[in-house]
């Protein structure tokens, strides 16, 4: 139970914009033999697109703060990515799974107002293939 909870914590984490690693935890859990890696999929899945959806209302509030002095992203910044998430809109969402752009791509989700439920699908469909792909070449399958 105890790796359950680990993942489903480092999954979370990894998913905000602290930086963690969570897939180091499912192949480590994995490769344990203790635990089935079909409930590790769907733990990591789970907690990762939680922690995203952390990241999405943290967009959404954002757009309150962008003009204050001590909001730590410049205001160009900010619209260089509004500009970007314009262009490629909700499928950008399926690049949430990659390392450093994935992130700030559900941050932004959230300061352009993307629906919840639109991110909650493209989200959770990019992480849990990645999870997926994961478990399956470490358990061999793949």
């Amino acid at each position: 139970m105890t790796g359950y909870l680990g993942m489903f914590a480092a999954a979370l984490v990894a998913a905000t914009i602290f930086p963690a690693q969570s897939e180091a935890v499912l192949i480590g859990l994995i490769a344990t033999g203790g635990y089935c890696a079909v409930v590790l999929v769907a733990i990591a899945s789970i907690g990762n697109v939680l922690g995203s959806m952390v990241n999405w209302q943290l967009g959404r509030g954002a757009a309150l703060f962008k003009n204050k002095p001590w909001f730590p992203i410049r205001p160009s910044s900010l619209s260089r990515a509004q500009a970007w998430y314009r262009k490629y809109g909700k499928w950008s969402l399926l690049a949430s799974w990659l390392p450093v752009i994935g992130d700030p791509i559900t941050v932004v989700a959230g300061v352009m107002r993307e629906p919840l439920p639109t991110f909650i699908l493209l989200v959770g469909l990019a992480k849990t293939a990645r999870y997926a792909i994961i478990a399956a070449v470490t358990t061999g399958l793949i």
